[in-house]
């Protein structure tokens, strides 16, 4: 009996060993009706995400760690990042710069990535960092590759973001718990020449990553990219305003659930997700932080309203999170302050 009951703790240890990160974070594909997504596995996939921007830069590897368990233990398995927000201040935590010149065909890259040395370290070591952390806990990550901003300003050349594409995506092509995100809170006919040039290049490198574009507030993808052989899935921004803020010309106001019905009646059929609805904690409109401040029930509605009416997931979203406000930071955006993060949705 003895020896029976060893063998059974043999057999369990040797299974956790053999437990691998793939294992946790199978690769996620569009299901056989392009409705939703599932895993490699032919299991269904619920994309909960959580609103994460600037994790990169301002988180340490044992801050980043804290906060990817605390999501995991709160049920999230997506956490939507930009990797290079701001080329002209692309620079971590841990004071390594992204990009040379400003420039996204210019990654800096050290030989060497041992965290003990700093001229080993460099920004992107960091990132697989953060893609390996999140992998052990079962954590996709959904990748900005550039904001939007830094396109619509003219710092980006579509040969740029070609070159940047092809070299990001072979740098995480062999990574299951990756997602591409092109764009960033930008409209898909600004720069569109860009997007689809980005779009292209890490979808001929990395073919088994999902692919999506984050658009500007109170748009959708479809609007300039559903035919794109690149976009995988839809992704709209119902955005942060009011019924009464609303002044685009769709006039959807908060019924994020139209950009989603919209989306759903498109043929061909793809898959669709309202990648940031308001936020909680930040002020209705955005800017003016004398407005009412979005309240986690308000985020839970638009959960409710988006799901049901065909998205295959929802992804939250928190002022102070998402820009990781600490005390003692100097500006804040969006008139960020001390919250209290009721993130733990029971949907």
């Amino acid at each position: 009996m003895k020896s029976c009951i060893l063998f059974l703790v043999f057999l369990f240890v040797a299974s956790c060993n053999t437990l691998t990160y793939n294992d946790l974070t199978p690769q996620i594909l569009v299901s056989e009706n392009n409705r939703f997504l599932e895993t490699e596995n032919g299991d269904p996939f619920f994309w909960l995400g959580d609103t994460g921007w600037l994790l990169p830069s301002k988180l340490t590897r044992e801050e980043a760690d804290i906060y990817l368990e605390d999501r995991r233990k709160k049920g999230f398995n997506v956490i939507q990042i930009s990797v290079l927000h701001d080329l002209r201040n692309a620079v971590n935590v841990y004071g390594d710069t992204a990009v040379r010149d400003c420039r996204v065909d210019r990654p800096i890259v050290t030989k060497g990535s041992s965290f003990q040395d700093p001229q080993q370290y460099d920004y992107w070591d960091h990132i697989d960092y953060l893609a390996d952390a999140a992998d052990r806990k079962g954590i996709y990550l959904a990748i900005v590759m550039v904001w939007g901003s830094n396109v619509r300003s003219g710092m980006v050349t579509s040969r740029q973001a070609e070159s940047y594409g092809e070299w990001i995506a072979d740098r995480y092509k062999g990574r299951k718990n990756i997602i591409w995100v092109n764009g960033g809170d930008i409209r898909g006919d600004d720069s569109a020449s860009v997007w689809r040039a980005m779009g292209n290049a890490v979808k001929r490198i990395s073919p088994d990553n999902l692919m999506t574009f984050h658009p500007f507030g109170r748009t959708q993808s479809s609007t300039w990219f559903h035919n794109e052989a690149w976009l995988d899935f839809n992704m709209f921004q119902s955005g942060h305003r009011r019924y009464d803020q609303d002044t685009a010309g769709l006039a959807y106001g908060e019924d994020n659930w139209r950009y989603a019905a919209s989306d759903y009646s498109l043929v061909p059929v793809k898959p669709v997700i309202d990648g940031e609805p308001s936020y909680e904690g930040i002020p209705q409109g955005l800017h003016d932080v004398s407005q009412p401040y979005w309240t986690d029930s308000d985020i839970r509605h638009y959960a409710y309203w988006s799901v049901f009416a065909g998205c295959f997931g929802f992804t939250y979203g928190n002022n102070a999170v998402m820009q990781f406000y600490k005390p003692g930071d100097k500006k804040p955006a969006y008139g960020a302050r001390e919250f209290r993060d009721r993130s733990n949705i029971n949907l």
